[in-house]
């Protein structure tokens, strides 16, 4: 906590959650008697369905600027890392994020080079310079001298990425057992739930694994 503050850098890490559906169930809950537990109503209705950039700030354990969208296009995750970007427009930023090829693209190639001040030649896609393909794009993204960096898991690891603990967060307490009206119905309880999780329940999450090899 104490080099987080001194340095002013952000570490966040990110990812989307698709396919977030809004069912309504077709009656209400049966509450909870004496030797018996809550019984749910198994049919729904489909209202359709909803995706999450969910942006886990690792130093706070919240969560920061969340993006609700049907898409998860590049410009979706641009958008995302700008808003992120705004709350501190001066400070240094650090993202975790998994090898979608939405996280190496040439439009968050060109938003970093802007938003670092970096005025060189990007090059052409499939062609030359930065922007000729994954290996170059990406080898831009994670140099260490930007004041945006990007920090990629190895793949086949996204367990390594925080914000997928608390996806599990949000599907146990919120959407696993939930009843939807529509999808501008599951938007704002997602954002309420947000609310209230950052206000009560953020806390820095301690990792206990060691490091062994889990099998050999």
């Amino acid at each position: 906590m104490g080099l987080f503050k001194t340095q002013g850098i952000h570490t966040v890490s990110i990812d989307e959650q698709t396919g977030i559906q809004a069912l309504e169930r077709i009656a209400g809950d049966k509450l909870v008697r004496v030797g018996q537990i809550a019984r749910l109503e198994y049919e729904y209705k489909r209202h359709g369905t909803i995706g999450l950039f969910g942006n886990l700030h690792i130093a706070t354990g919240k969560i920061l600027s969340p993006l609700l969208r049907a898409t998860r296009r590049e410009e979706d995750f641009v958008e995302n890392i700008d808003h992120l970007v705004r709350t501190a427009p001066t400070a240094s930023w650090r993202f975790i994020v998994d090898n979608l090829n939405t996280h190496f693209s040439k439009s968050l190639v060109r938003y970093v080079a802007s938003s670092c001040g970096l005025d060189q030649d990007l090059g052409v896609k499939g062609r030359h310079g930065i922007l000729k393909s994954v290996a170059t794009r990406r080898a831009f993204l994670e140099d260490a001298s930007h004041r945006l960096r990007f920090i990629y898991t190895p793949k086949h690891t996204s367990w390594l990425n925080q914000i997928e603990i608390w996806f599990g967060v949000l599907r146990s307490k919120l959407t696993r057992r939930g009843s939807f009206t529509s999808i501008e119905d599951l938007s704002h309880r997602i954002q309420d739930f947000i609310e209230y999780y950052n206000a009560t329940m953020a806390r820095p999450y301690n990792w206990t694994y060691t490091g062994r090899l889990l099998c050999v």
